[in-house]
């Protein structure tokens, strides 16, 4: 028996959902089990990228989040209301939430997980923060032994878009921005993104999960990156650093804790920074490495130390994966209440799979030779590479090493057997001391 599911919204998400849901072919074979029973749009006469069965768009949001079949919700359409109000009458009816409205969890998260929990259902966020990078969920399991002392993200792409193009071009803020906006990177407002808001709300999320405590998003201080100039920019690299939109959220040590000669609350609330702010980051830290529109996440903690989340913090695909994961698990958990087993945590391998040949990989090659001082010996090369099919990105003569001269060869993407071959005949030139190294390129 199929696990149904509502989904609210048919916008960028929720059809890059749909599409994921649709097309289980070479995913987790579970993804079979999920049926979307209905989808909640506000004109269900507008044309979509993603075809759907008749009847099971419509415009009646209300009777999804009750409908007595329906096991799991999906809440992809944004803002704050209604979306709050059918999540909450959701929940009152017994269905667990999927959501990926950051805004909604970081202003209203209070009201909302309260409701669940008295209800005994779960609400789960990972599209809420990072887009497609899994990070709520490792927070929550994973890491969850650690100790969690400081999160530090790139979590808005916008910014750090505009702040990579800053850098590496030299244009103006305004400039960059009205590009952004034109790509589609930036909205007609970007005031969220700008102005800090948008990483306010994903790092009060992130500090909630890590240091279990609820966090009031109006503490959390706020600070865009308008003030950022190309001047600042341009002395930065001069010493040393990159500048980054940081969401920044921190235990106190005990010395520079309000709490720290007073006793322990009970129960036990931490005190935390909780901040998102242009900040100068050395070029050697991780995090300086972040450009365009990735988003990252560096997570430090005890006994653990230093992990990195990265990779895609917005688009269709990126959050539908994310929006797509947390329906499994809850999938999973439905199908343990019935099984005794979760289905994401048992081995479900029967078949071993097909390891191709080692000869029949794809990649680029550095090969170095030492060669004797004779004429011809690079068009030889050359032409023995070309005859088992090798491409020669470059091929250079680097100097000598004593009496021999040194010869490096870089390949384009090449089959290792056409490359193995082709060495095997050079070993048998005259005039081919040794190949001391032979690397693959990425």
């Amino acid at each position: 028996m199929g696990v149904k599911i509502g989904i609210l919204g048919l916008g960028t998400v929720g059809t890059g959902t749909v599409q994921l849901l649709l097309s289980s072919a070479g995913r987790h074979p579970m993804l079979k089990e999920i049926e979307i029973l209905k989808v909640g749009v506000r004109s269900p006469e507008k044309s979509r990228e993603v075809e759907l069965p008749f009847g099971i768009v419509t415009s009646d949001i209300e009777s999804i989040v009750t409908h007595p079949e329906i096991d799991i919700i999906v809440e992809v359409m944004g803002g704050i209301e209604p979306a709050r109000e059918l999540i909450l009458k959701a929940i009152e009816n017994g269905k667990h939430i999927v959501t990926a409205n950051k805004a909604l969890i970081s202003r209203y998260g209070d009201e909302i997980f309260s409701a669940a929990n008295k209800a005994g259902v779960y609400v789960m966020l990972e599209a809420a923060v990072g887009g497609g990078i899994p990070v709520v969920q490792p927070l929550k399991q994973s890491l969850s032994v650690n100790r969690i002392n400081t999160i530090t993200g790139i979590v808005n792409g916008t910014t750090n878009y505009i702040l990579t193009r800053m850098q590496t071009e030299g244009s103006s803020f305004e400039d960059v921005l009205a590009d952004a906006q034109q790509l589609g990177y930036a909205e007609a407002d970007p005031t969220a993104d700008v102005e800090g808001l948008d990483a306010a709300d994903k790092i009060s999320i992130l500090a909630s999960i890590s240091f279990g405590g609820r966090i009031n998003l109006k503490e959390v201080y706020c600070e865009g990156i308008r003030q950022v100039s190309q001047t600042d920019i341009a002395y930065a690299e001069k010493l040393g650093f990159v500048i980054k939109l940081l969401a920044i959220a921190k235990r106190n040590t005990p010395s520079s804790s309000p709490l720290s000669h007073s006793p322990l609350p009970t129960p036990y609330s931490p005190s935390l920074s909780v901040r998102v702010h242009p900040t100068l980051v050395p070029v050697n830290h991780p995090l300086a490495s972040i450009n365009g529109v990735f988003n990252a996440i560096l997570v430090e903690g005890e006994p653990l130390g230093q992990v990195m989340f990265f990779g895609p913090g917005a688009g269709a695909g990126a959050t539908a994966s994310a929006v797509s994961s947390d329906i499994l698990n809850l999938v999973a958990l439905l199908k343990a209440s019935t099984t005794s087993l979760n289905p994401l945590l048992t081995c479900a391998h029967q078949d071993y799979c097909q390891i191709s040949p080692i000869e029949e990989q794809i990649t680029r090659f550095y090969a170095r030779f030492l060669t004797k001082d004779q004429p011809g010996v690079i068009g030889k090369l050359g032409t023995c590479f070309g005859k088992y099919g090798v491409s020669l990105e470059s091929i250079v003569q680097k100097g000598f090493q004593g009496e021999l001269a040194e010869i490096v060869v870089v390949t384009h993407d090449v089959t290792e057997g056409n490359v193995r071959k082709a060495l095997a005949e050079i070993r048998t030139f005259d005039a081919i001391d040794s190949i001391p190294s032979l690397l693959r390129v990425l």
